[in-house]
């Protein structure tokens, strides 16, 4: 019996020791995941000359857009068809220098010579018309005239015996009768003197407008037969201005209908530059700003002299007035790139644009802790912004570093190493 009771006791104690051992691992356990987790990660690393650093800096900054663009001559002339006409000869090529007489392309049409005949009969036809109405016009004047004139003799002459009778009838040598008959007469041929002037001036105020309507006619048929003349002038395609033959966008025995291009010609030495401004940075810009105008042989200063008010896939054309003399190698159509100042901003914060920065946001950067070794996210108010720097408004101070390159690879970090 005795054995028996060692035994059960020495089971149960057993029990209890594996029941201690299990609850003390567990624990352990626990503990060792508790303070695990309370454990900050490693940070990332990253190679300092894979990031692009930059110094926050206090002091004067200069606001500044930039476009791409080209350079256009300052006066292009666009040379179109005016009549009808079918392409004879294509005198010229582009890149040669022309005069304004020069000859570019040689058109035909016989309908516009036609016309041109028909116009210069129309006119002969119309001289002779005005000259017959002439003739014809003065014959009937004078014709009025000249009758105006007989009743103005009639009437004298009635004045006179009116005059001869009144002396008779003092003296009673003539019948009453014969006096009053007189002087009726005369008051007659006075009316119709009256008349015969009215309608003698008359007569003239119908001349001289018969005559300013013929005239008219003619100064029509002139008119016409100059233009005639023109069309057919219009058929010699010339240069019209001193510069350089550009284009000429048709083929020999092509048929050009009125306002089809036949060639443009520019002056290569009087150029502007043509940029495209991204529309939100163009809102900042205003005539007589100063530009530079890079070649990429050259810069060539200018100011901004015109504001294309429409925008096209979301720019929006600047012309630039070059003031300074051009580089070797300026011609029409080349490719630059222009800078515009737009204003100039004392004692302020600034550092150079992150990639990912706009003006007036809120951004979060990476500054550089522990003698460059560490980098901590930060938030960061931007403000004003130019083409490469950018106004701090609060979150950094002077002096202060930061990684200005892409770091979305660390956006779940809040420190990252650099190595």
């Amino acid at each position: 019996m005795g054995m028996d009771v060692e035994r059960k006791d020495f089971k149960k104690k057993r029990r209890r020791r594996r029941i201690l051992y299990g609850t003390i691992t567990a624990a352990a356990v626990i503990l060792l995941t508790v303070g695990l987790s309370r454990l900050e990660p490693a940070a990332k690393s990253v190679s300092r000359q894979s990031v692009w650093v930059d110094t926050v800096e206090r002091g004067s900054m200069v606001r500044r857009v930039r476009g791409p663009g080209s350079l256009v001559p300052e006066e292009i002339r666009w040379i179109t068809a005016s009549v009808d006409g079918r392409v004879e000869q294509r005198l010229l090529e582009p890149g040669v220098e022309v005069e304004p007489d020069t000859v570019i392309l040689e058109l035909t049409n016989p309908e516009v010579e036609q016309s041109l005949e028909d116009a210069r009969l129309a006119l002969q036809a119309a001289q002779a018309k005005l000259k017959d109405l002439k003739v014809q016009l003065e014959s009937d004047l004078l014709n009025q005239r000249a009758q105006a004139a007989a009743i103005e003799s009639d009437f004298e002459e009635s004045k006179l015996r009116v005059e001869a009778n009144e002396a008779l009838d003092k003296d009673g040598l003539i019948p009453e009768i014969d006096l009053k008959t007189s002087r009726i007469r005369e008051q007659q041929l006075q009316k119709r003197v009256d008349l015969e002037k009215e309608r003698l001036a008359k007569a003239q105020d119908s001349v001289e407008a018969r005559l300013d309507s013929q005239k008219a006619e003619l100064s029509q048929a002139q008119a016409l037969l100059q233009l005639r003349r023109q069309e057919l002038a219009s058929l010699t395609v010339r240069a019209g201005i001193a510069g350089v033959l550009q284009e000429v966008p048709v083929e020999v025995g092509e048929r050009v209908q009125p306002g089809t291009v036949l060639a443009r010609v520019a002056k290569p030495d009087e150029l502007k530059a043509e940029l495209r401004i991204a529309e939100t940075q163009a809102k900042d810009i205003q005539i007589g700003l100063p530009a530079e105008i890079d070649t990429r042989n050259g810069v060539i200063a200018g100011k901004v002299s015109r504001i294309d008010p429409a925008v096209q896939e979301g720019t929006v054309t600047v012309d630039v007035e070059l003031t300074g003399a051009l580089p070797q190698g300026a011609r029409p159509d080349l490719s630059v790139d222009g800078t515009i100042q737009i204003e100039r901003l004392d004692n302020v914060l600034y550092v150079g644009r992150p990639t990912y920065g706009q003006a007036n946001s809120r951004v979060e950067l990476f500054k550089l802790i522990d003698d460059g070794k560490m980098a901590v996210r930060v938030p960061v108010q931007l403000g004003r912004a130019s083409v490469d720097t950018i106004e701090i408004k609060e979150g950094l101070e002077e002096g202060d570093q930061v990684i200005l390159s892409d770091t979305k690879q660390f956006d779940e970090e809040n420190k990252i190493r650099l190595e």
